[in-house]
């Protein structure tokens, strides 16, 4: 095992490889769930930070000058600009992306514990990752769904008074709070729509509470974002 520790042709090209799979990896739960950086992309954040690792390697060892480690301290920072990329705000006020990013940032890392060759960490850390990825989805959703506060987007009749609506629902357990008007392209006319916080008196799933809302009015739009 410590002979692939030094920078020879067969460590490099163990090296290149082991961060392709890794970073295939870890871009693969990303990929089947269509983001923004999928496969392709994590692969090479991961090989990319591995070359540097290693290049930073060979010019401290072969001409005995330089810091082991400053070319990984660019890539640490550096890679802020990919993952700001896949960070996007919808017209909803909706964040999307920083999964994806905070994953091609992990990513970088463990692409620079290859290239170094410190492969107990990029095995132990890919890993999870890869945990944190897929398995721990499913219970980020149920944390989620189960929160007090629900962000919505509502559409009501303009018939109905806006301070009925707050009523209604406040007599259904539900306080709306953090009302942001929202005019938008295909919206329904005849419709005011906006974008509120939802806060039930009493604690109850997301879905629950936007079925409450939909009962006031048949006229009544919603859905979480």
């Amino acid at each position: 095992m410590d002979e692939i520790r030094f920078l020879t042709d067969g460590a490099i090209a163990f090296r290149i490889l082991f961060s392709l799979l890794l970073g295939g990896i870890l871009g693969l739960e990303r990929g089947l769930k269509n983001r923004p950086a999928g496969l392709r992309t994590y692969i090479l954040v991961c090989m990319g930070s591995c070359i540097v690792m290693m290049t930073n390697q060979y010019v401290y060892q072969v001409y005995d000058t330089g810091d082991p480690v400053r070319m990984a301290a660019q890539v640490i920072s550096g890679i802020g600009f990919l993952g700001a990329g896949t960070i996007i705000v919808t017209r909803r006020n909706q964040i999307k992306g920083l999964t994806t990013a905070a994953g091609l940032w992990a990513s970088a890392c463990v692409g620079l514990s290859i290239g170094i060759g410190l492969y107990e960490v990029a095995v132990i850390g890919g890993a999870a990752i890869f945990v944190v990825l897929t398995l721990l989805n499913h219970w980020d959703f149920f944390i989620r769904n189960r929160a007090r506060d629900a962000e919505a987007y509502v559409e009501i009749p303009l018939d109905m008074s806006f301070s009925v609506f707050l009523h209604e629902a406040k007599m259904r357990g539900i306080m709306v709070r953090n009302v942001q008007s929202e005019v938008e392209e295909g919206s329904a006319e005849g419709k005011f729509c906006f974008i509120c916080t939802l806060r039930g008196t009493k604690r109850m799933e997301h879905i629950e509470m936007l079925s409450l809302i939909k009962a006031i009015s048949e006229g009544i739009y919603v859905e979480e974002i």
